[in-house]
């Protein structure tokens, strides 16, 4: 009774959101989140920046290379030449918090969220599933590594699960700094949705206007770099870190709008409007150098046993 009076209330929100984005919803599988550029930037960042204690095959001039040349790689299955593997992946790159967020907490499992979604007759490609799949890579990740860490104290050939680790870091980096664009986490991901008495555009432009031609004309590695945040593990449950990271970045939305409304991501823009796009990518690439450290050190950790307490 509590899980149908909880859907019930969420639904009448969902609808209501749903309402006011039903013009510019279909446009959301064409976001390409940073660019060519702004993925490759960021998961160059991140694989130059990753501490001395993480295996020296990841930190290889030519490791570095195929993570950077791989960060685009998602965004290359989303041609309509291959229409099945284009539609099936387009909402692993983005999730509309708003959305959500009214159907209750966040549950850890792609599947819970999606049994919920379709409870509340709505449909999982336009709310997005971010935040699902960049944990489930991450996961493939970590148990990557531990396999790393077995055949190398046996002293066996590492060079298969090498590669699988380098594919499984920079496929994550896509999504990472998917998540450090604002306009990846909202209902407003391509023109101001509901109530606007600022006066912020509507027009569907500010999205690659924001993320592709103002990146590739005007954000260079050494404006990123210096706004990295220093390494760290991450403490606690990944989804909810993860989640958190999102969530920040959904405070910077009206941001966005603010700068495109003073024309910040016309040509040059202004200081303001590059120091804060800078900003979102070393976001990104520190995140994703975070989650890459985090999985080599929990892949240390034993496999819980599946029979313990039954």
């Amino acid at each position: 009774m509590m899980r149908k009076s909880i859907f019930s209330v969420s639904y009448a929100t969902v609808a209501l959101v749903m309402s006011g984005v039903v013009c510019s919803a279909a446009l959301a599988p064409a976001a390409h989140a940073w660019g060519n550029e702004g993925h490759r930037l960021v998961n160059k960042l991140a694989a130059s920046a990753l501490p001395v204690d993480v295996p020296e095959f990841l930190r290889t001039h030519a490791a570095i290379d195929e993570i950077e040349y791989l960060g685009p790689e998602p965004d290359r299955w989303r041609s309509q030449a291959e229409p099945e593997l284009a539609a099936a992946q387009a909402p692993d790159h983005f999730i509309d918090l708003e959305l959500a967020d009214a159907l209750g907490p966040l549950p850890h499992r792609r599947y819970e969220f999606l049994a919920e979604v379709y409870a509340a007759h709505q449909d999982p490609a336009k709310i997005g599933l971010q935040p699902w799949q960049t944990d489930e890579v991450w996961e493939r990740l970590k148990a990557a590594m531990r396999q790393y860490r077995e055949l190398k104290a046996a002293g066996k050939d590492t060079a298969p699960v090498e590669q699988a680790i380098i594919f499984y870091a920079a496929w994550m980096g896509h999504y990472v700094g998917d998540g450090s664009q604002p306009l990846h986490v909202t209902v407003k991901y391509n023109g101001w949705v509901g109530p606007n008495p600022n006066g912020y555009t509507t027009e569907h432009g500010i999205h690659s206007q924001f993320e592709s031609q103002f990146v590739s004309q005007n954000i260079h590695e050494a404006d990123v770099m210096p706004k990295m945040t220093p390494v760290k593990a991450i403490d606690g449950d990944m989804f909810d870190a993860y989640v958190a990271y999102l969530r920040h970045t959904a405070t910077y939305v009206e941001k966005v709008y603010q700068l495109e409304k003073a024309g910040g991501f016309v040509g040059a823009g202004t200081a303001e409007s590059r120091a804060f796009t800078a900003e979102r990518l070393a976001a990104g690439a520190s995140m994703l150098r975070d989650m890459i450290y985090t999985a080599w050190i929990d892949s240390a950790q034993p496999v819980p046993d599946p029979y313990v307490g039954k």
